[in-house]
């Protein structure tokens, strides 16, 4: 699109030609004016420009679609956060509530994600890690087999398959037992799966909601902002949250190998923070405020680990989760280890896995060596590779299977595991969920888990990854320029 070119279509007389060019010229300078007036990540901003210049069609289409900064808006109010909360935060008694000033290595986190998220450190909960689906999911329908009063579950994706249908077959049981089940789910990323397969569960007791649900031709104003999180709370007591979707191939693996996944369940008080986060959602998505003792008993463990739950997504003010990971880095002492199926960082995570490295930190790196959709994804994550290994970052390729586990541990002393890759979607633009553990036991077992995983990976060096073809490093190039916008 370039002023000769409507002058080209001005003098052969086509005038709707001449004003349908003029009006996409005047989108295109619009929006470049709105990205730079919203003074976002100048790296993204970037991106959508060049996006606009150089596919003006494609380009305008997808940052009408994708590309608007949505902080001005909040999911739900603050009146109607605080009364969901009203309840647990009466409950938390001294012994789970971490006193002030905060007792650990890391207060310095804990106190901005308590700030800026509401999210409350707790005392007192007995935490379970589990590195294989059949182990969590044989523990999550033994959880929901034992409800009696509620079911609430959320997944980023529940697909129309043995391991679904059976965990739909559940639900349906024992919504006819008299027991509420509220089932949430992204509508985007479900858009293949057969909407019998959710309808079966409504017509029989189960409460359906999709989050964000597209509507013909599937554009709306927040399809972008999807919801990753994948949370189940049963009866206020159990509560489990990490990296698992429900799909087959969790359990069976793909073409690769296996699917190599990490997931938790937490007993004990912050299992209600997992309920705020739950229920602030059903409120966005279906309209409903749903509150009460029922949904936040006490609740004792077993165990005294210290957990903060935290909840962010794309209408907040602060990327708590990325301000989060890029703290428990710079304020490492010994080490940090990373899991994640795609490496396409921020500038502030890059940046402090770099510092980190080159003040003699042991920081690694553990990615998947192919992917799992498509070839930008693993372009773009190899696009970074050789900055964090100039800096002196180990990393590794995951050879097994498809490494899906997101995961950062620091010096034995805290680690966090939830659903947010280390990529510009998770950090800045989708809805996600991690649990911040600040107990060494669990920081032991996440670090013995890694090193479990680096006997099924290779490890990469400098010298060896400068020596790929040039043809590989332009794709990469190409890939990482729009690694904002995937």
């Amino acid at each position: 699109m370039t002023i000769e070119m409507i002058l080209l279509a001005a003098s052969s007389g086509n005038w709707f030609s001449v004003m349908c060019e003029v009006l996409v010229l005047v989108l295109i300078i619009g929006s470049i004016m709105v990205l730079i007036l919203e003074n976002n990540n100048p790296t993204k901003t970037l991106a959508w420009i060049m996006a606009l210049i150089f596919l003006p069609g494609i380009g305008l289409i997808a940052y009408f679609l994708i590309g608007k900064d949505y902080r001005h808006k909040k999911t739900i109010s603050d009146a109607d956060r605080e009364q969901i909360a009203r309840v647990p935060y009466r409950n938390y008694d001294e012994q789970q509530l971490v006193p002030s000033p905060l007792p650990t290595d890391h207060s310095r986190v804990m106190e901005m994600m308590r700030r800026t998220n509401h999210a409350v450190p707790l005392y007192g909960n007995e935490v379970e890690i589990y590195t294989t689906f059949d182990g969590m999911f044989n523990a999550l329908l033994e959880s929901i087999e034992q409800a009696t009063d509620h079911i609430h579950i959320q997944f980023f994706k529940i697909e129309n398959d043995p391991v679904g249908n059976q965990l739909a077959d559940l639900l349906i049981r024992k919504a006819e037992q008299g027991v509420d089940v509220r089932l949430m789910y992204d509508d985007a990323a479900n858009i293949q799966v057969s909407r019998q397969f959710y309808k079966k569960m409504s017509n029989r007791g189960v409460l359906v909601q999709p989050f964000l649900k597209l509507n013909f031709p599937f554009i709306g104003r927040d399809v972008n902002c999807r919801n990753h999180r994948k949370i189940v709370i049963v009866d206020g007591k159990v509560g489990f949250t990490g990296g698992m979707n429900i799909a087959q191939r969790y359990r069976t693996g793909n073409k690769h190998g296996i699917w190599r996944d990490t997931h938790l369940r937490i007993i004990g008080p912050a299992v209600s923070e997992l309920q705020i986060t739950f229920l602030s959602d059903w409120r966005f998505a279906n309209g409903q405020l749903i509150d009460g003792e029922r949904f936040f008993p006490k609740v004792n463990s077993k165990s005294n680990s210290l957990v903060q739950v935290v909840g962010d997504g794309p209408m907040d003010r602060w990327d708590v989760i990325m301000q989060g990971f890029v703290q428990l880095i710079q304020q490492s002492r010994q080490y940090v280890w990373i899991q994640t199926p795609y490496f396409m960082p921020t500038e502030p995570i890059i940046t402090a896995m770099c510092n980190a490295a080159l003040s003699g930190i042991d920081v690694r790196l553990m990615i998947p060596e192919r992917g799992d959709k498509g070839i930008l994804n693993p372009l773009a994550s190899r696009a970074n590779l050789e900055t964090v290994l100039e800096a002196g970052v180990k990393v590794y390729f995951y050879k097994k299977g498809f490494l899906h586990a997101k995961t950062i541990v620091v010096d034995d002393k805290v680690t966090s595991i939830g659903s947010t890759n280390i990529d510009f979607r998770s950090l800045e633009q989708d809805f996600e969920c991690n649990a911040f553990l600040y107990d060494p036991d669990l920081a032991i077992r996440q670090k013995n888990i890694f090193l479990d995983d680096a006997n099924d990976a290779i490890s990469i060096d400098l010298p060896t990854w400068r020596q790929r073809s040039w043809w590989e490093k332009f794709k990469e190039g190409i890939a990482r320029l729009f690694s904002p916008l995937m």
